[in-house]
């Protein structure tokens, strides 16, 4: 017997519990099915618990620089179980609040996996394969996120070969490891681990880390990074992986010919890949191409009343473009006036220490585009509230196109990036000029006072540099 709603979300994650909450909030009725605990990767596996990590990775550095802030104590120890603990504390919490959303906003909550039977119908199914509930509805979004993308030829084991995963809930911190891949992921579990003392090999095949930042910020983020003793090879392949009981080699070639190293454990961190697997999609015609299903900008698939978000269309596989996707997917359902997904226009960030934070284009990507640009930096040795907080590496630097002041991208590393890049994304969304956001009063002393300032600096207006 089928039950009939308005639109059936397939995954719970930040995706589909957004496009889930908006359809019940414009009156339709709402079904939502997740195998697992509701906030998918993001909140259960990736977003939430790794910055309770990275904070307690934080504090453990300044823990370690006590004398530098007026304090002393001996035998300072840290109990990496509750380091762990906490963190998985914390994202629990964080989806038992997505549990009471949906209650709040009368979605209906069905256990199990869904497989799309037809272009209307929903086969629920439990752990056993056993057919659990059947639901139909005109409208079916899938959002069934992805997973840890692995090397060709090499499977995780869940020791010596890691993923993500594995990585949030070790029982301790390894004496050395290696990590593939540098983008946010690599490299936040890099800086993770090396605070706790692990010896951190990071291999980028990309020429640069955090492959897709502005070259200047990347270049600033290696430059401390091996400051703090931790081995980059960027611009570098992975030719071999091979593991035994006691470590991991890897044989690597970057130009210059090949060389080996070799870790207690292997960190693979190569991206995601979305979960198309056992949806149903060949059977309704669903265009699907490398594990991605393909949308247009209100994410709609080929087939009439079939809808994708999050990380199962592909790249950015952020939690926050799969939220806005859901947003603009509902709007357009229910007949709202949408422009659609703007792709050119969103925050990323890397929350290691320092932070990374970028909106827009870099440097290259503008002048590749076209643009005659001026490009405005500001030290964060150069601003006081830094100083204060004993926090001055890195920089604020800013992009904007010559002939009409317009802002195309702003990119930052140091203390609290990923906090002040929104004033960069309102400006863009209200398409402010330099002399706005100029005009603006930034509060004294605060870090916000560098965005003014490298604004300043784009037409050599800076006052404090």
């Amino acid at each position: 017997m089928k039950t009939n709603f308005d639109l059936v979300v397939i995954g719970g994650g930040p995706g589909g519990y957004v496009a889930a909450i908006r359809a019940s909030q414009c009156g339709m009725k709402t079904a939502i099915v997740e195998k697992a605990a509701m906030g998918g990767v993001c909140l259960n596996w990736g977003c939430i618990p790794t910055k309770a990590l990275l904070k307690s990775a934080e504090q453990m550095a300044f823990l370690n620089e006590a004398s530098k802030w007026g304090f002393a104590f001996e035998n300072l120890k840290f109990d990496f179980p509750d380091i762990i603990q906490r963190s998985r504390s914390i994202a629990a919490e964080n989806s038992r609040g997505v549990d009471y959303l949906m209650k709040k906003n009368k979605v209906s909550v069905i256990r199990g996996t869904g497989t799309l039977t037809d272009t209307a119908t929903v086969a629920v199914y439990d752990g056993k394969d056993r057919e659990t509930d059947r639901l139909s509805a005109k409208h079916i979004i899938i959002a069934t996120g992805g997973r840890p993308r692995m090397v060709p030829g090499v499977k995780f084991d869940g020791k010596r070969i890691i993923s993500s995963k594995e990585a949030m809930v070790m029982k301790k911190p390894p004496p050395s490891m290696i990590i593939i891949g540098a983008g946010s992921i690599g490299v936040e579990f890099g800086y993770l681990y090396h605070t706790f003392g692990t010896d951190i090999k990071l291999v980028e095949m990309m020429p640069q880390i955090l492959p897709v930042a502005d070259s200047e910020i990347s270049k600033t983020l290696q430059r401390i990074f091996e400051k703090k003793g931790m081995q980059i090879y960027a611009g570098t392949r992975v030719e071999s992986l091979k593991k035994d009981k006691t470590k991991v080699t890897a044989k690597l070639s970057d130009g210059n010919g090949p060389k080996t190293i070799s870790a207690d454990c292997c960190l693979v961190a190569i991206g995601v890949q979305g979960n198309v697997e056992g949806l149903g999609l060949e059977k309704i015609g669903v265009k699907v191409e490398k594990n991605t299903i393909t949308t247009d900008k209100f994410m709609r698939t080929n087939v009439a009343g079939i809808y994708a978000i999050g990380d199962v269309v592909g790249e950015p596989c952020l939690a926050h473009i799969a939220s806005q996707e859901a947003l603009v997917c509902v709007d357009k359902i229910v007949g709202k006036d949408s422009p659609g997904m703007n792709y050119g226009d969103y925050p990323g960030c890397t929350y290691c220490k320092p932070q990374v934070a970028s909106f827009g284009m870099t440097e290259q990507q503008a002048v590749d585009a076209g643009y005659n640009i001026k490009v405005g930096r500001y030290p964060f040795s150069a601003n006081g509230k830094a100083r204060a907080i004993g926090e001055t590496e890195g920089l604020v630097k800013v992009v904007f196109d010559s002939k009409y002041h317009e802002l195309l991208g702003a990119h930052l590393i140091g203390p609290e990036a990923t906090e002040l890049i929104a004033e960069f994304g309102l400006a863009k969304t209200l398409e402010c000029n330099d002399e706005e956001i100029i005009h603006a009063i930034h509060a004294h002393p605060t870090l916000s006072e560098a965005i003014k300032e490298a604004t300043l600096n784009v037409f050599q207006k800076a006052i404090h540099i």
